[in-house]
């Protein structure tokens, strides 16, 4: 065999999970980077502060955001589908037990855990989706058929529900297109090293784990008497901070200080947040790090990139695998679906006011539709198109006669 078949054949049908395979589909690598580190699970990694921050952060920004569901009008034109049983769906309520922000947080708890969120599809007669409803990760096993049909298998307990491609939808995060790669199996062994550091942490600072102090005396004591003065030394120094320790004329108490090795053990830690926020691409700062100037020179130019890099690409991808999976070939024709993300990139009040006169001023939108943005009632004469009177094409410029203004002017469509 040669060296390129041999390599072919690894990839294709290896233990890789980046490589295309027939049968069960793997989401974890095929072997783990730093051995004898443990495996990681979403109740264990989840227990880790900084995980959970990065988790909670992106899943309560996607999941409050409005699904809506558009129907085209060709040329470029669309509405919003309110009376269509997508948007009932989509927007309006998932299923009979959830809303839509718990829907989503429940999907996107598992797509950042695990790559991958499944959903079963309740349809109708006519192949209309009317519910969805959210299964763990765990419980799910894709398998792909020899004649490249996909079944996927969800077991609860001792029941296993066999579900076809149609009925489910399936969002992946980083994979080969078919499955999701497991973001928590990939960095083991940054989890296990963070919760090493905790560990450690922990009985540095438990009770009785490092002694905070030595009181030494100047002569030989019996273990009658070591006992004696410990036992009475700990009762006052367990107590309130502001308690005053009185000490015999022959003893003296000397604090002990943090090691060095102690020292490192904290710097490790916080270096364990910054790693766990690169694996979620999240900013530190999002997660109450003290470190906040990664890129730009603030906060707001960081949030920016986080939204364009992380959030903006997740929602196209939720949003593309809604058509795909959940929408009828029919209902595709007709609709789309999309996350909504302008409260999340709303200007503050003095810039959105300086657009909006921009935009009114030369014709782009009304002053009704700038107030719709603002949730404004409309106002008589406010759907007409407006312009400034001064501004004029190219072409009649040299032509217009003064009108004796301070601007040396005139209104074109006077002449």
């Amino acid at each position: 065999m040669s060296l390129t078949s041999w390599i072919t054949g690894w990839f294709r049908f290896g233990g890789l999970s980046t490589g295309d395979r027939t049968g069960t589909q793997l989401s974890q690598p095929g072997s783990a980077l730093v051995e004898s580190t443990r495996p990681a699970v979403p109740d264990g990694a989840l227990q880790i502060s900084a995980v959970w921050a990065c988790v909670q952060v992106i899943a309560s920004i996607i999941s409050s955001l409005p699904l809506f569901v558009y129907q085209e009008k060709g040329k470029g034109l669309r509405d919003l589908a309110r009376d269509s049983a997508l948007w009932a769906l989509l927007h309006d309520s998932p299923n009979s037990r959830m809303t839509p922000m718990e829907f989503w947080g429940a999907m996107i708890l598992n797509l950042l855990l695990r790559g991958n969120a499944y959903a079963r599809i309740d349809r109708s007669p006519n192949g209309e989706a009317y519910a969805l409803w959210p299964m763990s990760a765990d419980q799910v096993e894709m398998v792909v058929q020899s004649d490249g049909t996909v079944t996927y298998y969800y077991r609860i307990g001792s029941d296993l529900a066999v579900l076809a491609e149609a009925n489910v939808l399936h969002l992946k995060g980083l994979g080969n297109g078919t499955i999701g790669l497991s973001r928590l199996d990939y960095m083991r062994a940054t989890v296990d090293e963070v919760a090493n550091g905790q560990t450690a942490a922990n009985r540095l600072f438990a009770n009785g784990g490092k002694p905070t102090g030595v009181l030494m005396v100047d002569q030989v004591l019996n273990k009658d008497q070591r006992d004696r003065i410990k036992a009475n030394f700990e009762e006052l120094a367990s107590g309130s901070t502001s308690r005053l320790f009185v000490l015999e004329a022959n003893m003296k108490y000397q604090q002990v200080n943090m090691s060095p090795n102690d020292m490192q053990l904290l710097t490790t830690r916080q270096f364990g947040v910054e790693e766990i926020c690169r694996w979620f691409g999240v900013p530190p700062v999002m997660v109450g790090h003290a470190n906040v100037t990664t890129w730009g020179s603030g906060v707001e130019q960081i949030l920016d990139g986080f939204y364009k890099t992380v959030i903006g690409p997740a929602l196209v991808n939720l949003g593309q695998a809604v058509r795909k999976r959940v929408m009828t070939p029919a209902q595709r024709v007709r609709y789309s679906a999309e996350f909504s993300a302008d409260a999340l990139l709303r200007a503050n009040l003095k810039d959105r006011s300086e657009i909006y006169s921009k935009m009114v001023q030369n014709g782009l939108k009304t002053r009704n539709e700038c107030r719709q943005l603002e949730n404004d009632p409309p106002i008589p004469g406010g759907d007409e198109l407006t312009a400034q009177i001064n501004l004029a094409p190219l072409v009649l410029l040299g032509k217009m006669k003064p009108t004796g203004d301070s601007n040396g002017t005139q209104d074109p469509l006077s002449q």
